[in-house]
Parts: structure tokens; C-alpha cells; sequence
């Protein structure tokens, strides 16, 4: 048996590739940084060839300093920032514009057009999903409809969509595979998630051609191998096996597969999803209802709550405020401040998202005295995060009626000690980082893992996972109840601010 898998995992702000070997060991990593694009206030794009190119680098370093053969390599399992649209060139493979980043917001008018038209509710049936910018379909309509040019190469076939997932596997096969996983296709706000297909009345409804649509497949079959690239290791024939969203990829990669089990991705924004099983769960409150996995004819859906900003926050302080040097400046002042001297901060960069969908809601800081410094400002910071998740999680425990009753946690920001501790505190329940931090990767490579027969089914995965530490709550019922009262305050003066 082939020992090693290759999991390329392409970010909002990075594009990486990590070799991992059958034990879920992360052996070789290499990272390139992608930019984002912002041509006006709320608008976020990327280059695609940049996508591409930083993540076929990053897989070049890896493969070259591992001294792997070809042959030694099972599979390649692929993990993606969702819901982000790119539209390229069926005969020449290059994009015809920038991609729409998942977290733009230039649809809000397209959005409210078919709220107006009375869509949200047959949406919200056949997708999982609310009414947003947030998802892919009002992207794709808004790039058809800025250039008829390109709407009629659109229609004549000449021009295909994908999320990042569905690009890099068009570019990897040499253009032999035009497919989305479910999981990325569950995204685009155009998936009947009961049937698994495109769902005609929404696509009439946003004047979508068929013709763009890449096939739907499971997230864990083999849609075609490594087509030979001038100037790139020649990983020809290595197949690629694995296609999930980021935060799907993480929950799996946590070995959450039983329903009932929870986790949250502390990345660019916050994402706590829960395993539904085979049942999916209607939202009352502002949640999605998601695919999670298909294997088989198995499907695995999964409850989500998405926050736009949450490491982003820290991002800002490092990178706009200038109020520290590093992310990690961040935690060590926050533990220097011994509270939060009524000071709250709510990250609406981009506006809200689950529970509120409030696009409108903006940034802002209250409860600033003459007395605040860097380390209450941090604090505030990371707490707030903390608060986006309690605010997810509670609405959670709502819709369910079976209250979650451990979070496990990834991502870059929940190597923060102090705000894992207070997440813990806040939520009253034990929050487990695990001992491998690259779930999400991990979780890529265990789907293409299992295609390829290297692994031969969950509970060899499952005990693979290791707990690194277990947060358990400290704080007293009614200290915490207070703090999360003045956060619905500021989140609910935030949404004023926007408003006027």
C-alpha cells in the first residue's frame, strides 16, 4: 500500500500543501501567502492564476523536500475556502476575471431582488440555505449580468464556473475533470441538498446556464489524476481522490462523525457546524442546514453558524491598527489586562452573519475610556471572537433541542490560550483543541485516504485523534450571563450604526 497522502488546502489567505503519512502525521508543509483584493468597501476578490499558482508552488516544495516517488503518493485530497466563484475559459483554462471571494458583499442588491420576488422560502427548502451574499449563486448571476459578452460565451458553453475546489481540479487533470464536490456545491445557494442536483426554478430564477455547472460528485472518489505540467514535479497519474469544503474538512478531520458532535473553525472568519447525520435539521434562528459528506451513497448533513471577521479581527489589529507586531503579541496582552474593563468590541468588517445576516452592521468599539490600552483593546479582541461562537452555539443548542456538550476546535486563532479558556467559560462546556492542528488538511486527506483503500472506514480514523488540552469552564453562571447580556448590546448597537 501506498504510505503517504498529499492534501493541498487553499485558503482565503494562503494556499498550502501538507504529505501526510496513514497515521495522520503532517511530515512536510510549505505556505504561500495570497492576496486579497478590495476594488471598493465591502467588495473582496482574488486572482484565480494567483490561486493557482501559490497552490501549485506550495505542492511543488512539498513533493521536492520530502524525496517521495510518485508512486509512493495514494492520493491527493483537495480542502477549499467555500462558496468563492471563479469563471474560466473551457478551451485556453485560463479565468476570464477575478474570483468573487466568499466574503464580498456587492450582491446585496441581488439578494434583496429576490427576497422581494418571494424566493427565500423555497430556497431556504431546497438548498439549506438563507438569502445571502455570502453563497455563490448571486456571484455567478452578478458576473453574467455586469458583461453580456460573457453571458453569451456562457451560454454557448465557451466559459465554465467552479468553486476553488472545481478550478484546481480542472488545472490539475490538464482539463479532463470538470466536477464540484457536495459538500462546495451545497455552497453555491443552486443545490437541491435533498436530490443532489442543480435545481432548475433557482437557476431560472438568477438566469444561470446550465451549460457552466461542473457535475456533482461525492467527496471521496477518484475524479481523475495529475495530467503532466512543464515546470512542476511530474506527479502525473497520481490520483486525485478528495474534494471538501474547508469547514466540512475540519469536521471530519476532527473525527466528528457521529450526530450530535461539534466544532468550530477559528480561521479568517469563525464556522461552528454540527453532524445531523442523515437528517436534515431546519433552521429557526439564522443557521444553515448544509451537506457535511457524501461517500457512498451516504450522505452526512451538518447544522453550520458562519461569522464573517473573526482571526481577520486580529489581522486588523496587527496589520491596520498597528497595535501589535504579531498575532501571538495579541494573546500575551490580553492576559496581562485583568479584565475587560466594560470594553466590547464587535468585528463587523463585513457586517454580520449567522444568526443576525445583517450586511449593513459595521465595526465598532464601546465602552473606551481615557484608561484604555493595547492589552484591554486585545482582550476585547479575542473575546469577541469568543462571543461570535457562544452567539452560533446557543443558537445551536435552540434548533436542536440536544445542547452540544463539548466543542472541539482548530484553526490558527484556538492556539490562543486565553481565548479558548474563555470560550470554555462562556459556553459552560469542556472546548478540546486536538494534538494535530491541521484538521482541516487532515480532513482532505483522510476522504481521499478512504478512496483509495488506505483507510478502511471511520473508526480507524476516529482513533487516530488525540486530544492536546481540554478547556473546562471556570467562570460562575451569573459573571457569565452579565458579560453576554452587554455583548447583545453592543452587537445590537452595531447593527444600529449600520442602519443609519
Amino acid at each position: 500500500m501506498n504510505g503517504y497522502i498529499l492534501a493541498l488546502d487553499q485558503g482565503t489567505t494562503s494556499s498550502r500543501a501538507i504529505l501526510f503519512d496513514v497515521s495522520g502525521n503532517a511530515l512536510v508543509k510549505a505556505q504561500y501567502p495570497l492576496r486579497q483584493i478590495y476594488p471598493r468597501p465591502g467588495w473582496v476578490e482574488h486572482d484565480p492564476e494567483e490561486i493557482l499558482a501559490t497552490q501549485f508552488h506550495a505542492l511543488a516544495e512539498v513533493y521536492e523536500k520530502s524525496g517521495v516517488s510518485p508512486t509512493e503518493i495514494a492520493a491527493i485530497g483537495i480542502t477549499n475556502q467555500r462558496e468563492t466563484t471563479i469563471l474560466w475559459d473551457k478551451t485556453t483554462g485560463k479565468s476570464v476575471c477575478n474570483a468573487i471571494c466568499w466574503q464580498c458583499r456587492r450582491t446585496a442588491d441581488i439578494c434583496a431582488e429576490l427576497e422581494k420576488a418571494g424566493m427565500g422560502p423555497y430556497i431556504q427548502e431546497k438548498t439549506g440555505l438563507i438569502i445571502d451574499p455570502y453563497f455563490s449563486g448571486t456571484k455567478l448571476k452578478w458576473l453574467l449580468d455586469r458583461d453580456p459578452a460573457l453571458r453569451r460565451r456562457a451560454e454557448k458553453g465557451e466559459i465554465l464556473f467552479g468553486t476553488v475546489e472545481s478550478w484546481l481540479i480542472w488545472q490539475l487533470t490538464g482539463g479532463k475533470a470538470h466536477v464540484t464536490d457536495v459538500s462546495n456545491a451545497s455552497r453555491t445557494m443552486l443545490l437541491d441538498t435533498e436530490k443532489l442536483c442543480w435545481d432548475k426554478e433557482i437557476l431560472h430564477a438568477l438566469d444561470i446556464p446550465v451549460s457552466l455547472l461542473p457535475r456533482i460528485a461525492t467527496n471521496s472518489e477518484t475524479y481523475g489524476v495529475v495530467a503532466h505540467h512543464p515546470g512542476f514535479p511530474d506527479l502525473a497519474g497520481v490520483p486525485i481522490c478528495a474534494a471538501v469544503g474547508d469547514q466540512q474538512a475540519a469536521l471530519f478531520g476532527q473525527g466528528c462523525f457521529r450526530p450530535g458532535m461539534a466544532k468550530n473553525t477559528y480561521g479568517t472568519g469563525c464556522f461552528t457546524l454540527m453532524n445531523l447525520g442523515g437528517k436534515r435539521v431546519s433552521s429557526r434562528s439564522g443557521l444553515v442546514t448544509t451537506v457535511g459528506w457524501l461517500r457512498g451513497s451516504e450522505v452526512s448533513y451538518v447544522l453550520e453558524g458562519s461569522v464573517f471577521n473573526a482571526g481577520s479581527a486580529i489581522q486588523w489589529l496587527r496589520d491596520g491598527a498597528g497595535v501589535v507586531t504579531t498575532a501571538h503579541e495579541t494573546d500575551i496582552l490580553a492576559e496581562k489586562a485583568e479584565d475587560n474593563q466594560g470594553v466590547y468590541f464587535v468585528p463587523a468588517f463585513t457586517g454580520l452573519g449567522a444568526p443576525y445576516w445583517d450586511p449593513a452592521a459595521r465595526g465598532c468599539f464601546f465602552g473606551l475610556t481615557r484608561g484604555t490600552d493595547k492589552a484591554v483593546l486585545c482582550r476585547s479582541v479575542l473575546e469577541a471572537i469568543a462571543y461570535e461562537v457562544a452567539d452560533l452555539v446557543h443558537t445551536m443548542n435552540g434548533d436542536t433541542g440536544e445542547p452540544v456538550t463539548a466543542l472541539r476546535v482548530d484553526g490558527g486563532a484556538s492556539v490562543s490560550d486565553f481565548m479558548m479558556q474563555f470560550q470554555a467559560d462562556l459556553l459552560g462546556i469542556p472546548v478540546d483543541r486536538p494534538r494535530n492542528v491541521e484538521t482541516t488538511a487532515f480532513g482532505a486527506a483522510a476522504l481521499a485516504g478512504l478512496a483509495a483503500g488506505v483507510y478502511s472506514g471511520t473508526e480507524e480514523l476516529e482513533a487516530l485523534r488525540a486530544s492536546e488540552r481540554v478547556f473546562t469552564p471556570q467562570m460562575e453562571e451569573a459573571k457569565r450571563d452579565a458579560l453576554y447580556r452587554r455583548w447583545q448590546k453592543a452587537v445590537e448597537l452595531s447593527r444600529a450604526w449600520g442602519r443609519e
